[in-house]
């Protein structure tokens, strides 16, 4: 799922009172180096100059992930995403994981694309595969991640959400048969949500420039998430500076330093509370891994905290019955402890 929207509830770009400015990252960004130069002057260019430099270096892979996400949206592509929940369930709950990472949906349009899937009776299975594997990782995510951890962390991630879909879709085909989840829908399923066509039809035309109106898609697409991602990475790497420059390296080694079980668990369970978008999670990690954060824990927080994502849990409460929602936040602090202990070991 990409979620280039994902801590606010519209859709990126769709500003219209320009007063609304000061709600967004920005007020931030440029109030935390004001307030530094009057309380702290001698330490205002440093973290000014740390902020800047991060987020130079990250500007290669915000232009890749625009554009990427921008053709993808312009293409159509939600419609072969759709398709890989028909036919046999195995079948479909491996491909339902594969593509959870890759769909282009805002927090909108996943509830209208998962509703469509409940009403042509796709199997909750493979399901909750998608809904497991798709707030983890989306190609801008990925991109930003190695940009800020390394691309073991990106590819670590990627590979967690793969496998915590597949696990999950599973799980819950196993607790099907043994004839859970009877009652699953809440209420009637409806297919829209005003945002325009369900993303569930249609197909993909992948050389969209030959349609006019594909390339205006294209190049809204293209600037609204671009002002998106570089508002909220702004404000990532100014985050990350104050951390670097304030949270004393030993409080963070003492807390989730280490390699025993202990701060996998913490940081999992401190992730789920504490949801960071996926864009600024990664840089204030940095952080914390150069203070002693231990990469098992570092991987843990970021799928917990994906996973408890409110556009994720809110297409979940609002299409399916309490234990279908518990089910899906269990696997999913379990895949973050999981994943953490297994990354820990690898690297």
């Amino acid at each position: 799922m990409t979620t280039l929207d994902t801590a606010q509830e519209a859709r990126p770009g769709r500003t219209t009172n320009p007063l609304s400015v000061l709600a967004t990252p920005w007020t931030v960004v440029v109030a935390v180096p004001l307030i530094i130069s009057i309380l702290d002057p001698e330490r205002f260019e440093a973290i000014v100059g740390f902020a800047a430099g991060a987020f130079l270096s990250t500007l290669p892979y915000i232009a890749f992930a625009v554009i990427l996400i921008a053709w993808l949206k312009a293409a159509g592509a939600e419609a072969s995403i759709g398709r890989a929940f028909e036919g046999r369930e195995n079948r479909a709950i491996v491909l339902a994981a594969l593509f959870g990472g890759l769909a282009p949906f805002c927090s909108c349009e996943v509830i209208p694309f998962i509703a469509g899937l409940l009403a042509v009776g796709a199997p909750l299975s493979a399901i909750m595969a998608f809904w497991l594997a798709s707030p983890l990782i989306d190609p801008p995510t990925l991109l930003i991640t190695a940009a800020a951890l390394g691309w073991p962390y990106a590819i670590g991630k990627a590979v967690a959400a793969v496998g915590i879909g597949l696990a999950g879709g599973y799980a819950v085909k196993a607790l099907t048969a043994g004839g859970l989840f009877k009652d699953v829908a809440r209420g009637a399923i409806k297919r829209g949500c005003g945002c325009g066509p369900s993303p569930f039809d249609g197909r993909p035309v992948w050389r969209f420039w030959a349609e006019g109106q594909r390339i205006d898609n294209f190049s809204a697409e293209l600037r609204a998430n671009a002002a998106f991602l570089a508002q909220w990475l702004a404000l990532a790497y100014v985050l990350e500076a104050l951390l670097v420059t304030y949270v004393p390296a030993s409080l963070i080694a003492g807390l989730v330093g280490g390699e025993g079980l202990g701060p996998i668990v913490i940081s999992a369970l401190v992730g789920m509370p504490a949801y960071l978008n996926s864009y600024v999670a990664p840089a204030l990690l940095a952080g914390l891994t150069e203070q002693g954060m231990s990469p098992g824990a570092a991987m843990a927080f970021l799928v917990a905290g994906a996973v408890s994502s409110i556009p994720a849990m809110a297409a979940v409460w609002s299409l399916v019955r309490a234990p279908v929602f518990a089910t899906y936040i269990a696997l999913g602090v379990t895949g973050a402890i999981v994943s953490g202990i297994v990354f820990q070991m690898v690297v």
